[in-house]
């Protein structure tokens, strides 16, 4: 970042850049791959967006996320607020998990008990979760039954003075929430996931 001319001071880096060197710098469970990806452009004045996959120890895709924070200075009525966190989580689940009636229900306690286990606090909360059950037929016979539950969330997350701290916070919440419809246990207490070396580095 260049200096301000003639000052010798470095302007102030945006709070949502610092969001995303936060978020970039967290390192999840070594089954979860975490990506920084290109911002929706339109929808606020800032943006970030960053993707995930969980793999099982077979290195096969079991889920894959997306989270974008929106950021509106000013703030947005239908927010309530300055921010929103918008989100899309995919897993592959047992066919006969997916014909369950209750899932679209434990789905959702999966968003809410993310967020409850950070301790974080959030507004005008919305969301849907969806059951998919596709069955191959004719030339595609041969291809094994696909079954996923889709969870689709957005939030307003209640802030502090460290707003960049809680935001950041709010991303390792969604982490939780991509591991929990992967079916991934819980780490024990005490156990933290190691740092991992992206390649290229």
């Amino acid at each position: 970042m260049a200096l301000i001319e003639g000052s010798g001071i470095r302007p102030a880096v945006p709070l949502v850049d610092q969001v995303a060197a936060g978020i970039r710098a967290l390192a999840p469970r070594a089954e979860v791959r975490l990506d920084e990806v290109p911002a929706p452009t339109r929808l606020a004045t800032h943006a970030l967006a960053f993707s995930a996959e969980v793999h099982d120890v077979d290195r096969t895709e079991i889920a894959t996320g997306r989270l974008v924070l929106l950021h509106e200075p000013d703030g947005q009525e239908a927010w309530d607020g300055a921010f929103r966190v918008v989100t899309f989580v995919r897993a592959t689940v047992e066919p006969d998990v997916a014909s369950d009636p209750l899932l679209p229900a434990v789905g959702w306690s999966w968003l809410l008990e993310a967020l409850d286990g950070h301790g974080l606090l959030a507004r005008a909360v919305g969301g849907t979760v969806t059951q998919v059950s596709n069955e191959s037929f004719g030339v595609l016979s041969s291809q094994p039954s696909n079954a996923e539950v889709e969870i689709r969330a957005s939030w307003t997350p209640v802030v502090t003075d460290d707003a960049v701290a809680d935001l950041v916070e709010h991303a390792q919440a969604w982490v939780g929430l991509l591991c929990s419809a992967a079916g991934l246990a819980p780490l024990p207490d005490g156990v933290v996931a190691l740092p991992r070396q992206r390649p290229g580095r």
